[in-house]
């Protein structure tokens, strides 16, 4: 049988976030020639390239693209060319941040979209949340309420790629990952890899309702 086991602190220094989350882009970015500069850079530290190697491979000189990377000149649509040849990218690539719309969804109480998933054949009720597609971040994120009632069976075999993070509203459940069982309740929390089996394995208060947000790449669901 396997053991009950705590989940880890996430005060730990590797748990620290790498980004800023009241963080505020410059507002230059706004500005076309900033937002082609920072896509051409971005890209080319993507690549792993210097300047200098882009310099060579589009026959600009290295004080021209460090004024385009820095958003300090209009690069002419030969010279976009050019870059977007040894990027490897289309043109339309750089005029990712000034173009692209960023999207919100926002779902009044008890307004989610009800799903039939794998888990709903035991019982388990799904609700969507929300739903982003071809967004900037190429990360898929799935946000669901799921509701457990007398009436659910376990179903501790679920898998599937990317990661999952549960957020415990209320009754109480013993969840599975892995070979290790966690008691979650009320305010409880657990963030793992999807790719290990898990699910609720004994339901010990209901109904239980927990948040399940899954995110994984967009390329998976595009296979």
């Amino acid at each position: 049988m396997a053991e009950k086991t705590p989940a880890k602190s996430a005060t730990s220094k590797s748990a620290i976030p790498y980004q800023d989350p009241h963080a505020v882009r410059d507002k230059k970015v706004n500005n076309l020639e900033m937002a082609i500069g920072h896509e051409v850079r971005t890209l080319r530290k993507k690549l792993g390239i210097t300047g200098s190697d882009l310099a060579s491979a589009t026959g600009i000189s290295l004080g021209m693209l460090s004024k385009i990377e820095n958003g300090n000149t209009s690069p002419s649509l030969t010279t976009l060319q050019a870059l977007a040849q040894a990027l490897g990218v289309p043109v339309t690539a750089f005029f990712r941040r000034f173009e692209e719309v960023r999207n919100a969804m926002f779902v009044k109480a008890g307004e989610g979209v009800e799903l039939e998933r794998r888990g709903t054949r035991a019982g388990h009720q799904y609700n969507l949340l929300g739903h982003i597609g071809n967004n900037a971040s190429g990360v898929v994120v799935e946000p669901y309420l799921i509701t457990l009632t007398g009436d659910s069976d376990i179903f501790p075999t679920f898998q599937h790629e990317g990661l999952e993070f549960l957020y415990m509203l209320e009754g109480s459940v013993q969840y599975r990952h892995g070979d290790k069982l966690y008691a979650m309740e009320p305010g409880d929390s657990l963030f793992f890899d999807a790719d290990a089996p898990h699910g609720p394995e004994v339901l010990e208060k209901l109904p239980a309702r927990y948040l399940s947000i899954i995110c994984y790449p967009e390329t998976v669901r595009k296979r």
